[in-house]
């Protein structure tokens, strides 16, 4: 079994990398997930690897990985700076 291929990988825009100005951050319960893969899945940035990590420099925090948990195991936390 080959592995799965991406359609887009996280890299630097023009104004620099996401995470610099998210307002939210996702925060995984590990003891509530079932591993399913619907956040990576849904994910529009394709921040979140096999493993269910969330690379938070290039995450927006715009929440669809925590809307599409069926285990409502992602939460989304304000930033603190």
């Amino acid at each position: 079994m080959s592995d799965p291929v991406a359609m887009s990988r996280p890299r630097k825009g023009a104004a620099g990398k996401t995470g610099t100005w998210r307002t939210f951050r996702p925060v995984v319960d590990r003891e509530a997930c079932n591993a399913c893969g619907l956040c990576a899945m849904y994910c529009p940035d394709a921040c979140i690897d096999a493993d269910l990590e969330i690379d938070l420099e290039f995450c927006k925090g715009c929440g669809i990985c925590a809307q599409e948990c069926p285990k409502k195991a992602i939460r989304m936390d304000r930033e603190e700076r």
